[in-house]
């Protein structure tokens, strides 16, 4: 029961959150916290990879970009001209197309949103799969280095190919239809449903990461973070166990790009940047590395000061500082930071700490 008792907490200040800013009157604020808990979602897989498994990655905004452009470039392009292929009938037969005509006249047909969700889900999985086999090997800076290439190697194909929008990425992406009358989308009157839509799947991803933390394989995880060589002596197949985290990462990496890029109607190369990487590091950094709370609280409040433009045009820079100054002085985490003897040291600074000739040491 004392698990549940965060659970709960949550729930009651998202409601909270809500019904604040119903009665205020300012509900374009949910738009934001909608967003901050898609990026959210990213972020406590990255924590599990991270704090636990104990594998530096810097190409996470890479998995978000391929989620979120597949399934935008899934549902914007017409198929029309592969109606006949056996893919497209195979997926016309399940149900997985939508088809209609535009203001011409002329047919559309498109992979239904779900679909392309899950396409492009599983597409993540697996090139995460494929790329953990021999990154994995790696170690320290080394691994560190490696998915900085993956990242970059991403966002060059967004950026270049005409495929995915170049520049201009894809816009005009529909929203998921939930049931009648109720879409994914960033319209006004769909965002206070889209904001419990947004933290029921951040819950709900926060607690299988909790059980997965809790079972006998979070036990295996934070043996390989202390050492893998002691967690290989006594039976821990690490290879496996640091593939399956990392590819679950991927797929939270993926599943909050698609339904970002769903509910903002569009996606950019910007996602698929190195400095959405460095970002999110940085986010797990300050809100502590083994700590899901702290990246949950970090990932939301930080993410939410940045999407109203606080840190202004020095928003790159700001998140920067913060994973210098964080991996100086508290690479915890500052959670892990004893606030309370820290004050105590400075209040109860001896006043002999003078040197002889009077000047400060």
């Amino acid at each position: 029961m004392q698990k549940l008792l965060p659970f709960a907490l949550l729930i009651t200040i998202v409601i909270a959150i809500e019904l604040i800013t119903g009665w205020t009157d300012t509900r374009y604020y949910l738009t934001q916290m909608t967003m901050s808990a898609y990026y959210a979602l990213l972020i406590i897989g990255l924590c599990v990879v991270m704090g636990y498994a104990g594998q530096i990655s810097i190409g996470h905004a890479g998995f978000f970009a391929i989620g979120g452009y597949l399934s935008a470039a899934l549902t914007t392009r017409n198929l029309v001209a592969y109606k006949d292929s056996a893919v497209i009938r195979t997926l016309d037969g399940l149900g997985l197309i939508v088809a209609g005509e535009d203001i011409y006249g002329d047919a559309l047909m498109a992979v239904s949103p779900w679909a392309a969700c899950i396409l492009a889900v599983v597409t993540a999985g697996l090139i995460a799969l494929i790329l953990g086999i021999p990154v994995l090997k790696l170690k320290g800076h080394y691994l560190a280095m490696a998915t900085l290439g993956f990242g970059i190697i991403i966002y060059r194909i967004v950026l270049a190919s005409e495929y995915f929008g170049e520049a201009d990425g894809i816009s005009e992406v529909p929203p998921f239809e939930l049931m009648p009358g109720l879409a994914v989308s960033g319209d006004f009157g769909a965002r206070v449903s889209n904001y419990y839509i947004a933290w029921g799947l951040l819950i709900a991803g926060l607690l299988l990461l909790r059980n997965l933390i809790d079972s006998r394989v979070g036990r295996a995880l934070r043996s390989i973070h202390g050492s893998e060589e002691a967690a290989e002596s006594v039976g821990v197949d690490t290879a496996r166990f640091k593939l399956k985290v990392f590819v679950l990462s991927a797929v939270f990496a993926a599943l909050a790009g698609v339904f970002l890029t769903h509910y903002n109607g569009g996606i950019g190369p910007s996602e698929a940047s190195v400095m959405k990487s460095v970002r999110y590091v940085a986010i797990v950094a300050v809100g502590g590395m083994a700590h899901l709370w702290g990246a949950l609280t970090m990932g939301v409040g930080l993410n939410f000061l940045s999407l109203r433009g606080v840190f202004g045009s020095y928003d790159d820079a700001v998140f920067g500082v913060i994973l210098i100054v964080i991996m100086l002085f508290a690479p915890n985490g500052i959670l892990s930071l004893n606030w309370r003897d820290y004050l105590r040291r400075l209040i109860d600074r001896p006043k002999g700490s003078e040197s002889v000739d009077g000047g400060k040491p």
